[in-house]
């Protein structure tokens, strides 16, 4: 699952981090925090993978 925005990436990166034990999970906030409680190490892995070259910096809401 690829992520949709920069934002999404950068946070799974820094969820990744907290699981990997590379960083405190205590310094997580908002979305970083919910992926870190909700995904596998090996979602967040995907998700912080992503080439964000070609992504937005955040993505649009479809309301």
């Amino acid at each position: 699952m690829p992520a949709q925005s920069r934002a999404q990436q950068r946070a799974a990166g820094a969820a990744l981090s907290a699981k990997r034990g590379s960083s405190s999970p205590d310094d997580l906030k908002g979305a970083s925090r919910q992926m870190f409680d909700t995904m596998t190490e090996a979602e967040l892995a995907d998700l912080a993978a992503t080439d964000h070259d070609d992504l937005p910096e955040r993505a649009e809401d479809d309301d």
